[in-house]
């Protein structure tokens, strides 16, 4: 065989891997890495059981998904959310469903925007089951109105809800891990805090807030290798999120109940969450295509991603003022 024959079957060869990967990339419900993880590395069924897993935002949405699929491995858990009737609901599923009994479960109410309570909440935690093993931040609130039209009061809300209360609690917690040299904190931000979306401006700052204080307090962390910080970044899953959104005033959320069977299926995104937890990835990005491949412009080709970006809000806006609900989330 000639050396040019073997560099043009090299070449095919090459062209033909590369392919392969976008056909498989045009098919990714989650980033690479992820994929990986999910394919070749650690079980959640063998790296979670036992844990003590402490999930806010607990009554709905990812939240809920997250304690079935955590009470089929075996941990014990605790559940926060402002609502108690809902969390009672979320518990007797999770005992009818999954392998935990009562004394493995505690409901334990908590309003993220009450910092004063956080630390009491920490110790009631500590007192019942004697450790913390993972915290899942995922409590928050998002947005849906022109930032011209909104009042101030609701971008203080989103900060005080989305970034101060899970920073509060991440604060209570985090001296009981550094203790122990050891935990995962997972925070459950939002393709969002990566790009920018149109009608959320206070969501979004909240979002990429969290981001940067979670990857900064990583990198304080260094010292304390058994200790992880995850940010999960989900893109549109199926959820209450659009449903609870804050307007223009806090007092008027959205109440829409726009079709949501082109999100991704709950159950989905969450099952990728504990394969992050489980492999102690320290981002991940979780969508369905298109909007994955938007991410990926945003970390890697801004300046196209920027471009996409004002010719899609151009539209959602007008959507928006003739009264179609932007369901990003």
């Amino acid at each position: 065989m000639s050396w040019e024959l073997l560099l043009w079957l090299l070449a095919l060869c090459a062209l033909l891997a590369l392919v392969v990967q976008l056909l498989r990339f045009l098919r990714a419900d989650a980033d690479l890495t992820l994929l990986w993880a999910e394919w070749q590395g650690r079980r959640p069924e063998w790296e979670l059981t036992d844990m003590v897993v402490w999930v806010t935002g607990a009554s709905s949405g990812i939240g809920e998904e997250l304690a079935y699929q955590l009470s089929k491995l075996g941990v014990s858990l605790v559940l926060s959310a402002r609502r108690m009737h809902e969390l009672e609901r979320v518990k007797r599923k999770c005992l009818e469903n999954g392998n935990l009994k009562e004394k493995d479960i505690l409901i334990l109410p908590l309003d993220l925007t009450d910092r004063s309570s956080h630390e009491m909440a920490t110790k009631a935690v500590l007192q019942e089951f004697g450790r913390i093993d993972i915290l899942v931040n995922n409590g928050g609130v998002s947005q849906r109105a022109l930032c011209v039209d909104t009042s101030l009061d609701v971008f203080k809300e989103l900060i005080e809800l989305n970034y101060l209360g899970t920073v509060s609690l991440t604060k209570c917690v985090l001296p009981h891990m550094i203790e122990r040299k050891q935990g995962k904190i997972v925070t459950v931000n939002s393709m969002v805090g990566i790009i920018a979306a149109p009608l959320s401006t206070g969501y979004c700052a909240s979002k990429h807030a969290l981001r940067g204080f979670f990857n900064t307090l990583r990198s304080e962390l260094a010292t304390y290798p058994g200790i992880t910080i995850s940010n999960i970044c989900p893109g549109p899953v199926q959820s209450n999120i659009v449903k609870n959104a804050l307007t223009e005033e806090v007092t008027k959320p959205t109440g829409s109940t726009a079709d949501q069977s082109y999100k991704m299926a709950t159950s989905r995104c969450v099952r990728l969450m504990l394969v992050a937890m489980a492999n102690d990835l320290k981002e991940v990005w979780i969508s369905d295509q298109p909007f994955l491949l938007m991410i990926y412009l945003w970390q890697y080709m801004p300046t196209l991603a920027w471009w996409l970006t004002n010719k899609a809000a151009k539209r959602r806006i007008e959507n928006f003022k003739s009264g179609v609900i932007y369901v990003q989330d």
